[in-house]
């Protein structure tokens, strides 16, 4: 239900619109933001009021690149990663605890190791994850979701012994002896992920629904979901099947290239931008990580002069899905990591003319480390950049390793971009990055303004932006680039999608941004999360 029209005051409203960035008082009608300004030019009027107690309100956040179904799902799992887990034996003794809860039918999931992060420095074997539950299949899933570590219940279940070649594109990490250690690379986890019970639309549907309430906990109104897919299910379906058990967030979804070169199921009525759930975009990946070095660079990785990671895509493909784009009026959105990954994708479309008028027709996912032509020239092609600040600060071990502390302070260069005009929308990829809380904007925010990862690391502080700025390029500019109608400000016309805080954020040191947390949600200015 939508309250016809309700007076927010005595509040410390940062609107993220330019031409007003500062109010103190708005009025919200049928859902929109009717008048804002400062409480005391407001008119006299009738209608309910709602004192804000001069708390600090911010638009709702718009996470730009984010993988919800796998969210949600990771939502029912254990978080392998710090803060919960340090060591192989933390994990086994999170897996034994959820083995007390479960039935001997059900399989126990975990996600988010990463061995650079672990005491041990290696993956979870199968004899460590046998420690902690051998009557029930355990599979738990690296930070970079390529490779998976399981137990011996779920290598049998899956029919995996000494004799299973390695399949196509993957590989099964074996003893001296020959025999599964456990760990599943590339198309090698698919042996055992097939083999897990596979979920319906309806049980998809029901786990986005309440990932819905955990998002707004963090001031999170409007997603996108980066890796939709036609088959076994389309994800449009699922995501409108979702909303009819509840998940309320503005939604878009980037289908993949492979999928849709199949099938181009794009429509105008799919594509309308008016549908809270619509699809915005085509995805290729033209590389792969930087924290599983494949990212498609130049200079080669840190002890390794062989290689430069690998190339996913070509020229032709690239011009093939931004025809594809065109024709149908969304925009082409690219995976890419390495210099020479960016570099394929500005190349192939510096000088060219963009196709939609009101946004970038070019996205650049991850941008993690752009030559200076390549910024200047993506500035001059208008292609946007979204980035993820919770990279640098949750995976540093990582990049040290894979770059050297040098090359690393060089990477997600913002501040570079942004004095190129180059337009950038932050994002978290959640949950593909080691941390707890990967979605948590507020993580995201510290890291980007003070360019310090989680351990104190210096991570290239003359990148660091101001808070203004870095929430800007989570609300403001974040529409720019997912094109939601009427989100990511607070200014007359625009929907009521606004958060209260429980500290000011503009004034809080920058190394406490992250202890900042959201009081209230609210969505065409009906509450919708209340701590």
């Amino acid at each position: 239900m939508i309250v016809e029209k309700t007076i927010f005051h005595n509040g410390r409203i940062f609107t993220s619109n330019p031409n007003q960035p500062y109010a103190s008082a708005m009025i919200v009608s049928k859902g929109r933001i009717e008048w804002i300004g400062d409480e005391k030019d407001m008119a006299e009027m009738e209608g309910g009021r709602v004192d804000l107690q001069g708390r600090r309100v911010l638009p709702g956040f718009i996470d730009a690149h984010l993988h919800p179904v796998y969210l949600a799902n990771a939502a029912k799992q254990i978080a392998c990663t710090a803060p919960l887990v340090h060591s192989i034996d933390d994990m086994v003794n999170e897996i034994r605890k959820q083995r007390e809860l479960t039935g001997a039918e059900e399989w126990i999931e975990g996600w988010g190791y990463d061995e650079g992060k672990l005491t041990d420095k290696r993956a979870p074997l199968r004899s460590d994850l046998d420690r902690a539950a051998a009557d029930v299949p355990v599979v738990v899933t690296r930070t970079c979701a390529h490779i998976i570590s399981v137990n011996s219940k779920a290598l049998e279940l899956a029919g995996i012994t000494k004799e299973t070649p390695d399949p196509p594109g993957g590989q099964i990490d074996r003893d001296a002896n020959g025999e599964p250690t456990g760990i599943l690379r590339e198309n090698a986890k698919h042996l055992v992920l097939n083999a897990m019970p596979a979920r319906s639309i309806e049980e998809n549907a029901t786990l986005l629904a309440e990932l819905s309430p955990f998002l707004f906990q963090r001031g999170i109104t409007a997603i996108t979901d980066l890796m939709a897919l036609r088959k076994p299910i389309d994800y449009l379906d699922m995501y409108n099947e979702a909303r009819d058990h509840g998940l309320k967030q503005r939604t878009v979804l980037y289908y993949i290239w492979e999928d849709l070169k199949k099938e181009m199921i794009l429509d105008e009525n799919k594509t309308n931008r008016e549908n809270p759930v619509h699809i915005g975009g085509i995805k290729l990946f033209a590389d792969g990580s930087v924290s599983g070095r494949t990212a498609w660079v130049n200079p080669a990785f840190l002890g390794d002069d062989e290689n430069y990671g690998i190339s996913t895509t070509s020229q032709e493909e690239l011009l093939e899905a931004a025809e594809a784009a065109e024709k149908h009026g969304v925009q082409l959105v690219v995976h890419a990591m390495g210099e020479r990954a960016i570099d394929q994708i500005i190349d192939t479309f510096y000088g060219k003319k963009g196709w939609l008028q009101d946004a970038p027709s070019i996205r650049i996912e991850h941008a993690a480390m752009p030559t200076e032509q390549a910024i200047k020239r993506a500035a001059e092609t208008n292609i946007a950049f979204v980035p993820q600040p919770i990279f640098l600060f949750a995976e540093i071990e990582s990049y040290l390793n894979n770059l050297g502390a040098e090359r690393t302070k060089t990477t997600y260069p913002v501040q570079k971009m942004l004095e190129a005009g180059i337009k950038v929308a932050f994002s978290s990829d959640a949950p593909a990055t080691a941390w707890a809380d990967p979605v948590d904007p507020f993580v995201s925010l510290k890291a980007a303004v003070t360019r310090i990862a989680y351990d104190g690391t210096d991570t290239g502080q003359d990148q660091g932006v101001d808070i203004e700025t870095a929430i800007e390029l989570y609300t403001r500019e974040a529409q720019v680039i997912t094109r939601i109608p009427d989100v990511g400000q607070l200014k007359p016309g625009y929907y009521a999608d606004f958060i209260i805080l429980d500290q000011d954020i503009l004034e809080v040191s920058p190394e406490k941004i992250d202890e900042v947390s959201v009081e209230a949600t609210y969505m065409n200015g009906e509450k919708v999360f209340q701590k």
